[in-house]
C-alpha cells in the first residue's frame, strides 16, 4: 500500500498534512538522516581544521563539496542510507557507510576512517535532534505563533474602546474592555515566549560514555573538551559538559514544558472565544457552501476553536510525556529515549494545526456591539462596587452592606433603581451627582495602551 492522506494512521500525515508539511523538513525520517549527515560532515571538517596529523593533507577546497552532501541532500540519498540500514540494522552506522561511499567519489578514500572518529551514535543523534528542534522553532513555530500574536494585537486595538460586562464565576462582574481582554492573551504568550527562548538547546558530544575515551587514547595531546565545545557552538547549540552516553535532556524537557504552558494559554483563549460566540458577543462570518450541522441548517459552529483546543490538548499530552520521560534513563543509557525522540515532531504538528485553526477562526469573527451593550444595560447592579467605594471614601457608614441589601433583593436592578437609591443617601448633592454619572458603560477603569 502506498501512503496517502486517506490511509495514513495519524491525521498529522493524513487529513492535516498540508498544514504540517513545513515540519517535514525538521522531523521526518529523511530530515533526521539529513541532520545526521550534516553533523558527520561538519565534524570531519572540524577535525581537519584542528588539525589531526593524518588530516593535514585534506585539501580545504574540498570542504564545499563535502557540505553539498547535506546542502543538496535528496530523497534518493535518504533511500540509499535506508538501504544500507537494512544490512547494518543501525541507522547512524548506515550514515557513516553512505559517507564513505561519497568520500570514494570525491577521491577522499584515504581519509574516510576519520568519518565518525571516536564517536558514538548518540553524539550524532543528540546533536542532530536539538539542531532540528532549534531550526523548527525558528523557521516554523515562532513564525506561526507570531501570526497569531499579530492578529490578537489587531483585534485588541480595534476593540479597545468597547466596554463589556466581565464575568467572574460566570456571574456579572465589574465591567471591562473587550480589547484588553483579548490583549491579555497576547501578553501572556509573549511572557512565556521570553522564557522559552532563554532555554538553551544543548547537545551531547563526548564519545561513547561522555568522557572522550577514544579521543584521548588516540590523541592525548589535544584539549577535546574545548574542541567539542567550539564545534557544537558552530552549529548554533550549546554543549552539555557532563553526560553519560546520551544527553541528559533536562533543557529539552524545560523547552517542552515551556511550549506546554503556551499551549495551555491558547486553550484558555480558544475556550473564551468559544464562550463569547455562544453568548452572541461574537458572530461568525457565514461561508456560503459550508455546513454547520447535518440536521440543523441554521448552525454556524465554532469549529475552529474546538479544533484548536483538541489539537493543543493532544500536543500537551505528548509534550508532558516527553518532558517526564526523556531525562530518565537507566545507568549510562537505555534505548527508551531513541523511540520517544522520534515523536518530537508530533506535538509540533498538533500545534501547527491548532494555530492555523485559531488564525482562521479569529479572522471569521465580528464583534456584536449591540448584544454587548444590551448585556451591560441589563446589569446595572455592577455599579454597586463603584458606589460603595465612593461612599467608603466619604466615610459613609456601612456602605458595602447598604449596597448588598439593595442588590440582593431578588428584584431587577436597573438605572432607575440605582438613581432612586442614590437619592436616599445622606451625602451632599455634589456626591450624589458624582454617583449618578456612573453607568455600566463608563465604569471600566484604566484605558490601557497597547
Amino acid at each position: 500500500m502506498e501512503l496517502n492522506s486517506l490511509n495514513a494512521i495519524s491525521p498529522v500525515d493524513g487529513r492535516y498534512f498540508k498544514v504540517c508539511e513545513p515540519l517535514t523538513h525538521y522531523f521526518s525520517e529523511e530530515a533526521l538522516i539529513k541532520y545526521r549527515v550534516k553533523v558527520e560532515v561538519e565534524y570531519f571538517i572540524a577535525l581537519c581544521e584542528l588539525p589531526l596529523a593524518q588530516l593535514k593533507s585534506v585539501p580545504a577546497d574540498c570542504y564545499a563539496s563535502l557540505r553539498k552532501l547535506y546542502e543538496e541532500f535528496s530523497s534518493d540519498d535518504a533511500m540509499r542510507i535506508k538501504t544500507i540500514e537494512r544490512t547494518t540494522n543501525h541507522d547512524v552506522k548506515a550514515v557513516e557507510y553512505f559517507l564513505k561511499e561519497e568520500f570514494d567519489k570525491l577521491n577522499l578514500s584515504e581519509y574516510k576512517e576519520f568519518i565518525h572518529f571516536g564517536l558514538t551514535s548518540q553524539d550524532i543523534n543528540n546533536t542532530s535532534i536539538p539542531l532540528s528542534v532549534q531550526e523548527a522553532l525558528q523557521n516554523v513555530y515562532y513564525r506561526e505563533l507570531n501570526q497569531l500574536l499579530e492578529k490578537l494585537q489587531e483585534l485588541s486595538t480595534a476593540w479597545k474602546g468597547i466596554p463589556m460586562l466581565a464575568r467572574t464565576h460566570g456571574q456579572p462582574a465589574s465591567p471591562t474592555q473587550l480589547g484588553k481582554e483579548i490583549y491579555i492573551f497576547k501578553h501572556r504568550i509573549e511572557q512565556q515566549l521570553i522564557q522559552l527562548q532563554e532555554i538553551p538547546n544543548t547537545a551531547k558530544f563526548g564519545g561513547a560514555t561522555g568522557n572522550f575515551n577514544a579521543h584521548m587514547v588516540a590523541y592525548p595531546q589535544f584539549d577535546w573538551e574545548n574542541f567539542a565545545n567550539k564545534f557544537v557552538l558552530t552549529l548554533g547549540l550549546k554543549r552539555s559538559p557532563y553526560t553519560t552516553q546520551i544527553e541528559s535532556y533536562d533543557n529539552m524537557a524545560a523547552l517542552f514544558d515551556a511550549m506546554k504552558r503556551i499551549n495551555t494559554i491558547l486553550i484558555d483563549l480558544s475556550r473564551d472565544i468559544w464562550t463569547y460566540i455562544s453568548m452572541n458577543y461574537f458572530t461568525q462570518k457565514v461561508v456560503a457552501n459550508e455546513v454547520g450541522s447535518s440536521a440543523m441548517p441554521h448552525k454556524v459552529n465554532p469549529i475552529d476553536f474546538e479544533n484548536a483546543e483538541g489539537n493543543l490538548g493532544l500536543s500537551n499530552s505528548i509534550l508532558e510525556h516527553l518532558a517526564a520521560k526523556l531525562p530518565v534513563s537507566r545507568l549510562q543509557r537505555d534505548l527508551t529515549d531513541s523511540t520517544v525522540l522520534r515523536n518530537i515532531g508530533v506535538p509540533f504538528a498538533h500545534i501547527s494545526i491548532a494555530l492555523a485553526s485559531l488564525n482562521k477562526g479569529l479572522n471569521k469573527i465580528s464583534v456584536n456591539e449591540t448584544v454587548i451593550h444590551t448585556d451591560l444595560e441589563n446589569n446595572w447592579a455592577v455599579v454597586a462596587e463603584a458606589i460603595q467605594t465612593i461612599l467608603r471614601r466619604e466615610s459613609y457608614p456601612n456602605p458595602y452592606e447598604a449596597l448588598k441589601s439593595l442588590t440582593r433583593t431578588g428584584e431587577k436592578i436597573n438605572e432607575q433603581t440605582i438613581k432612586d437609591f442614590i437619592k436616599t443617601l445622606n451625602v451632599s448633592e455634589e456626591i450624589k451627582s458624582e454617583l449618578s454619572k456612573i453607568t455600566p458603560h463608563n465604569y471600566i477603569g484604566i484605558s490601557y495602551h497597547y
